[in-house]
């Protein structure tokens, strides 16, 4: 059943409109399977408040700084109580806006194991002129919330901080210590990495028994129906190649066919028309057989299909058609950027294209690049793996200890929806945990579009109902995990 009319003042985008600092009008509350919304709570306006300064912190590697947001973060921990010693802003050596926010709300048994609480703060960059709002003012409007990192990671970083805070201001004692952990780079990690750079210099900050990070949400369908809430262990692989042609060039009143931009353009469009083959693992198996009864009907069956032994290939390719589903089934390599040519009048000396790669764990980088080579089939295009290769490191196992209590709190809020184990398509810091020894898996609770939300691209938006639903999940769901 779509549940917008329980959210009817959040879809209409009037409830919710505070500005920075205060509630505005009477008393409004909207509700929505256990989760109520009273916009007068000072816990509510206090939580809108912080997001909103968050997204409207410019925090892009080229412009902005993630220690003035990592600070203003601290700022408010600190206020509410929690010792400074338990409160750090830690900037790398030579990278002063870099720098990320590290807490902890002590536990009572120092013999358990930290749970840590990931999230990055840097943002994409976003040229306000592409934009159709201000991507770095936070705007209310039909339902949803817009502005760069209003969804990647901003989201999750907001909760989490407010999270703290909440249990902190309840006077509330976790068994074991809950660390806050929010970091910078994870957008430019081939520039700089928080989390690669904390577990060299501050593993202190990181480690835990496991982590939650972003990687997963919710699934809607384009009604805005809950189809499914996922967890995520386990994520594919990042690694950009860059494609290279050169040539001595000449005058362009004396055009070749050899001309280094064809190359690169022919190439480009043998990459555009191919495949790499499905291989599908324990995970996406299960992702796509717990989820075939979700959606059900023709589809439905041809996600339960492409699950058996030689599957048919009609239904792989009814299912590629979506690029969530398509990006889990395969490794995908995808152009990205292009610069060729020197000059309007002579012909080119050289054409570089990026391709980006996302491939599936145990697949080795090389035979990737090697497929990328027969593809382009093209010997005056070399492929050169770029920066050094991503961690890589099995998927950690989602045992009773972690899915219990997600499940339970999900059957209360949304009664029906199955939790589903997914695979990250993209990539996150998890793989520098996971490959550190500590076990990271997705899980936010806040449900979005089948279309992407804008997120890496232009007008990237959440649902507000879905930001304040992940709110009230995983501050359930840490509480449990906290004992």
């Amino acid at each position: 059943m779509k549940k917008t009319s329980r959210w009817a003042a959040l879809a209409l985008g009037t409830a919710l409109s505070l500005p920075l600092g205060g509630a505005a009008g009477a008393a409004e509350a909207a509700k929505s399977d256990g989760v109520q919304v009273d916009l007068t709570r000072p816990d509510w306006v206090a939580f809108r408040n912080l997001y909103q300064q968050l997204v409207q912190t410019n925090t892009t590697l080229s412009a902005g700084s993630c220690t003035a947001a990592a600070q203003n973060i601290a700022n408010r921990l600190i206020a509410i109580g929690l010792k400074k010693s338990d409160v750090r802003v830690l900037v790398p050596d030579g990278r002063p806006k870099d720098g990320a926010l590290a807490a902890v709300l002590p536990g009572t048994d120092k013999a358990a194991k930290p749970l840590l609480l990931l999230a990055h703060i840097d943002v994409v960059e976003a040229k306000r002129e592409d934009w159709q709002r201000d991507p770095f003012t936070l705007v209310e409007e039909n339902g949803y919330f817009y502005g760069r990192g209003s969804s990647d990671d901003k989201a999750m970083a907001a909760v989490f901080a407010d999270l703290l805070i909440r249990l902190r201001q309840e006077g509330f004692r976790p068994k074991r210590d809950i660390k806050l952990a929010l970091t910078c780079g994870e957008e430019t990690s081939d520039t700089f990495d928080g989390v690669a750079y904390l577990l060299a210099h501050n593993r202190d900050a990181l480690d835990a028994e496991f982590a939650l990070n972003e990687g997963a949400g919710g699934r809607l369908d384009k009604d805005g129906k809950y189809l499914a809430l996922e967890i995520q262990a386990g994520e594919k692989v990042y690694q950009d190649f860059t494609l290279e042609t050169t040539n001595p060039g000449g005058h362009s009143s004396r055009p070749s066919k050899d001309n280094a931009i064809y190359h690169l353009a022919a190439g480009l469009n043998r990459l555009a028309a191919f495949d790499f083959p499905v291989a599908l693992n324990p995970v996406t198996k299960a992702y796509f057989t717990a989820l075939s009864p979700v959606i059900g009907g023709a589809t439905g069956a041809d996600l339960l299909a492409i699950t058996k032994d030689n599957p048919d290939p009609a239904a792989i390719t009814r299912v590629s058609q979506d690029a969530g589903w398509n990006s889990t089934l395969r490794t995908t390599c995808v152009a990205t950027m292009v610069n060729a040519g020197h000059a309007p009048n002579a012909l080119p000396q050289h054409a570089q294209a990026n391709v980006n790669c996302r491939i599936l764990p145990g697949q080795p980088l090389e035979d990737v690049r090697q497929t990328l080579v027969k593809v382009l089939d093209d010997p005056a295009i070399k492929v050169t793996a770029v920066g050094e290769p991503s961690p890589v490191s099995p998927p950690p196992a989602l045992t009773p200890t972690v899915l219990e209590p997600v499940k339970e709190v999900a059957a209360k809020m949304w009664p029906g929806v199955p939790v589903v184990p997914t695979q990250s398509t993209g990539a996150t810091d998890g793989r520098f945990l996971n490959a550190a020894g500590i076990a990271t898996y997705g899980l936010s609770g806040m449900f979005r579009d089948p279309d992407g939300s804008g997120v890496h691209g232009l007008n990237e938006r959440i649902r507000v109902r879905s930001l304040y639903e992940g709110r009230e999940f995983l501050y359930a769901v840490v509480k449990k995990y906290a004992g």
